[in-house]
């Protein structure tokens, strides 16, 4: 009989894995219902692919070298990038109904992309449309059963491997899983900043839970600001307006109305992420404002960006005559639990996909569009070999790691706060002692398991003295960078 996999998390990822497994059984469990609650479902890009005329895997690596400041791991990369096309065809086949035209796909451009290779459903709801064709293929797989409204409370060992999880419904009834091999793919860690484009579940729980069992984590200074997250106060995550307006005519502005990134990078407004990041947050740190004017796009946003029109409509702006106000806002997490091409960790029995897994496909800044390709490739890989590499049967855990107290509701803000203003999209070396200072004085953050993994993340960023991709240190002389050395050259000659 085959052993049952425990996938936990039900993003692109997490149901790539579960989906990719079969006929191993799989027990897919997940905070929210089905095709809810995700990260994934709320990406308003694409998946990025080079399908285009002109276009090859080898620009697209090219492309991920470049925004990653060639901090990335290279054969992932080459192997990522290769993958796209078949990744493509695979979602198509679940029930994914890709945006095209009568000469192929509708192919956009985002930042840091030399060519137009973003594949998008459903204009700017690719994510929406993909996670929830794959978890109507997960609700009636017949290897699947779906734990939903479940979230993981802790991870039993057994001589140092996997042995099970314990898992917790709604109403606090706890369910336990013995299992041999179990895959994280829990998300990022958007949620423990003030301000973020992630959805509350986004807090890194999967990842701190990991490193208390033991796993090693890789690169966790990095982490991404989206540049364009709609400035306004919802008392939540802010909305996300996708880099693709920019790819289709919108202009980032100053308060003056100038062009912004006029002059800061051959690519303009397509910029890599860390760099428009970057820009939009000095000046609106210099006392000035920035907006995304996408009044040229016209009646181009109700039929290709439905969900920026409504988002800025919720709010009073109709974005075909008004510009937006936007501010960086936390979006993706490059480190994370440190796995290799297949997705093992140090741990074994525990694997990661995902956000929450670091591979070094992404470098120091992920491309654009890279996250949704990444889930589904390192997802339907690590699926498949599982498929076919069952572990033996484990015995009954000797030994529960689990997170430990939560932090309380007000001690979590102060800390959300902290790690908004020490580990932005700009930082130095006063600003991150100063948060460690205030996490280890205030009992609420330092004997919870978010002020920990906070402790875990500012420590990362405080090792890394120089200068690198989306961890940009003021307090550090340095020269050309690794992304100025290799794009601007290149960059000069994309048309």
């Amino acid at each position: 009989m085959r052993k049952p996999l425990v996938v936990v998390g039900a993003g692109i990822a997490g149901l790539s894995v579960a989906l990719s497994a079969a006929p191993r059984p799989v027990w897919l469990v997940s905070r929210g219902r089905p095709g809810e609650a995700s990260a994934s479902a709320l990406a308003q890009g694409g998946v990025a692919a080079a399908l285009g005329e002109g276009d090859d895997p080898a620009q697209h690596a090219q492309d991920t070298l470049v925004a990653g400041a060639g901090h990335n791991d290279e054969e992932n990369v080459h192997w990522l990038v290769s993958q796209a096309a078949s990744a493509i065809a695979w979602l198509a086949g679940q029930g994914v109904c890709f945006d095209r035209d009568a000469s192929g796909y509708c192919l956009g451009r985002e930042g840091g992309h030399g060519r137009h290779r973003i594949v998008h459903a459903r204009g700017d709801a690719t994510g929406a449309a993909i996670v929830a064709a794959l978890a109507a293929r997960a609700e009636t797989a017949a290897h699947i059963t779906w734990f939903d409204a479940h979230a993981l409370q802790g991870i039993g060992l057994r001589a140092g491997r996997v042995a099970g999880v314990r898992l917790a419904d709604a109403a606090g009834e706890t369910v336990g899983l013995q299992a041999a091999d179990v895959v994280l793919a829990t998300g990022g860690i958007g949620a423990l900043f003030a301000a973020t484009t992630n959805p509350p579940g986004a807090d890194g729980a999967g990842l701190a839970l990991a490193l208390e069992a033991g796993a090693q984590a890789r690169d966790l200074e990095f982490i991404q600001f989206h540049p364009t997250a709609l400035a306004v106060d919802v008392g939540g995550p802010l909305p996300l307006l996708t880099e693709a307006l920019r790819g289709a005519g919108a202009v980032l502005r100053d308060g003056d109305g100038h062009a912004l990134m006029a002059g800061r990078h051959p690519l303009g407004d397509l910029a890599p992420r860390d760099v428009v990041a970057r820009e939009v947050w000095r000046e609106r740190h210099a006392g000035g404002s920035a907006w995304l004017d996408a009044t040229a796009l016209g009646d181009r946003l109700a039929s290709d960006f439905p969900t920026a029109l409504a988002i800025g409509r919720a709010q009073g702006i109709d974005p075909r005559r008004q510009w937006l106000p936007v501010a960086p806002a936390a979006h993706f997490h490059m480190g994370g639990v440190s796995v290799d091409a297949l997705g093992r960790s140090t741990v074994p029995g525990l694997h990661a996909v995902g956000e929450v897994a670091c591979n070094g496909v992404h470098g120091a800044n992920r491309l654009a569009s890279n996250s949704l390709l990444e889930g589904v490739a390192f997802g339907r890989r690590l699926g498949a070999w599982l498929a076919s590499h069952a572990s033996a049967p484990g015995a009954t855990a000797d030994e529960w790691i689990t997170l430990g107290d939560d932090a309380p509701p007000c001690d979590l803000r102060t800390l959300r706060c902290l790690l908004a203003q020490s580990l932005g999209p700009v930082r130095d070396g006063d600003g991150l002692r100063r948060a460690l200072a205030e996490i280890a004085a205030t009992p609420g953050l330092s004997q919870a398991w978010q002020g920990r993994l906070a402790t875990r993340l500012l420590h990362a960023a405080l090792a890394r003295r120089d200068s690198l991709g989306a961890h940009w240190r003021e307090d550090t002389p340095a020269g050309p960078s690794i992304h100025q050395r290799i794009a601007t050259p290149a960059y000069g000659e994309i048309p």
